[in-house]
């Protein structure tokens, strides 16, 4: 039995999982490959098989024949290397599927199971992180602007204009602020609760002098003042979303004695409304702003 159509299906596989699918041109691969072969035979540098071995791998996954025979070649005869014939099956195999009919040849008369190379397996898991990373900040791109569909009367879209100007300034993404602005007034300008916290983010007179908010009733002051604080939150929890979100509810000071969310409904509860129109558990923030909660260490223990 023939085992070479079933390696070119694992190989396809491979190349696509190890960069074949990004170009590179040939001129790159041919300066890889002379490279490789200097190192390989001594050329013009001292010797240097595994210098060698790195490069010809380098210029095998992007897809040159010539590279994966030579290392099929080095494994296969143990030059400058301890002999590996299952190393050997496997660059043999990749160099035939490449068009190398001198490698098929090669392969078939090793007779003997191809084992993944090192920096293949190490291409490979580059190619998952990469593809990972991509899926994280699509999902993080996605649940940032989630809540664009929530915006749907013309009072909300005059606030987030205002919000859109302004959150630029403070590093706030506008998802945190519109979720916050709903959860606190529902975007009622005057809106005043039976703590005499007022406006659109719901500032209490103290956290509106803090910030430097003279009409809490005007919506431009009093978002500005309700992201000031967010900014301010932000780099006080170092990102930490449902903290900030806790503290904001509940007060800064609230968050350090419990060392954590606090146990009231009320909070946790706000905290759960906002996070189903913002559920990103972390925020970039300016470390510049504010040090941090010399609690903070505790606290990300005992987060629920």
């Amino acid at each position: 039995m023939n085992p070479i159509p079933l390696i070119r299906l694992s190989l396809a596989l491979a190349l696509a999982a190890t960069g074949q699918a990004h170009a590179v041109d040939a001129a790159q691969r041919q300066a890889w490959r002379e490279q490789a072969q200097g190192y390989e035979h001594g050329e013009g540098v001292a010797r240097d098989t595994a210098a060698a071995i790195a490069l010809y791998c380098r210029a095998a996954l992007a897809g040159d024949a010539v590279s994966a025979y030579n290392l099929g070649w080095i494994y296969a005869n143990g030059r400058g290397t301890p002999r590996h014939d299952g190393y050997a099956s496997h660059w043999f195999a990749r160099a035939a599927l490449l068009g190398d009919a001198l490698a098929e040849q090669m392969h078939k008369r090793l007779d003997t199971p191809a084992d993944k190379p090192e920096c293949v397996q190490q291409a490979e898991r580059t190619e998952q992180q990469k593809a990972e990373q991509e899926r994280l900040a699509a999902d993080t791109a996605a649940l940032t602007t989630r809540y664009q569909a929530l915006v749907d009367t013309p009072e909300e879209r005059r606030i987030m204009q205002i919000v859109y100007k302004l959150a630029p300034q403070f590093g706030i993404q506008p998802g945190l602020a519109f979720a916050v602005i709903r959860a606190e007034s529902n975007f009622n300008v005057h809106a005043i609760s039976d703590k005499n916290a007022q406006g659109l983010m719901q500032l209490i007179p103290e956290t509106a002098a803090r910030f430097r908010v003279r009409k809490p009733f005007d919506p431009e002051q009093n978002i500005r003042g309700g992201l000031s604080y967010l900014q301010w939150l932000l780099a006080y929890f170092k990102g930490d979303v449902p903290l900030v979100l806790a503290a904001y509810n509940a007060g800064e000071g609230t968050v350090d004695r419990y060392r954590g969310v606090p146990p009231y409904p009320e909070t946790q509860g706000y905290i759960k409304r906002i996070q189903q129109v913002y559920a990103l558990q972390q925020h970039p923030f300016d470390a510049r702003v504010t040090a941090p909660s010399q609690a903070l260490p505790g606290l990300a223990a005992a987060r629920p």
